[in-house]
This record gives structure tokens, C-alpha cells and sequence, in this order.
């Protein structure tokens, strides 16, 4: 008999208007409103891909002040580089391109 009584009162309480209205409430929230569940997870699928790339893009930026200061110090870096980025060359010289295949 006191399964019973607790059976009766769990009823008494699923069937009581605050609860249901308090677990559609949260059913609600949790799947379908705008900040449910889902987007979330899409939030943090897009923060986490957005901090990757801000550690690649400040990387590829330490990269580049270390070339420009090498440039800026070193003439012979300067010039090598300028041959090959830009295709420089002195007035005697001649320039051949050659591609790997």
C-alpha cells in the first residue's frame, strides 16, 4: 500500500498546472528558443574556429615582423628578397624562371 501512496502523489504532482507549466517552460527553452541547446553548440563550434584562426593569423603576424626586421638590418636579405619576390635583377644580369613539376 505505500507504493501506492507514493504513485498517487507522484500523479498528484506531475498533474499539478505549475509543474506542467514549469517543465514545458524548460522544454521549451532548452529546444526551441534562442538560446537553446543547439545554438550553443553552434556558438562554440564558431568561437572555437575563430580562436584557431586568431592563433594562425598572430603566428603568420610574428612571422612577418621577424622577416621585415631581418630585411630592415640585413642588405643581402634585402636584395635576396627582392630578387625573389619581385623578380629584381642588376643590369647585367639575367633572369630565369624555373618551375618545378
Amino acid at each position: 500500500m505505500d507504493q501506492k501512496n507514493v504513485q498517487n502523489t507522484l500523479l498528484k504532482i506531475i498533474r499539478n498546472k505549475y509543474v506542467i507549466t514549469f517543465v514545458g517552460f524548460y522544454f521549451w527553452l532548452f529546444f526551441f528558443d534562442q538560446r537553446s541547446v543547439w545554438e550553443r553548440m553552434e556558438h562554440e563550434n564558431k568561437i572555437e574556429s575563430l580562436e584557431k584562426e586568431k592563433a594562425y593569423f598572430i603566428e603568420k603576424i610574428e612571422t612577418d615582423k621577424n622577416r621585415i626586421d631581418e630585411l630592415k638590418t640585413n642588405r643581402e636579405n634585402l636584395e635576396k628578397f627582392a630578387r625573389e619576390q619581385y623578380l629584381m635583377k642588376k643590369d647585367n644580369e639575367d633572369i630565369f624562371i624555373m618551375i618545378k613539376e
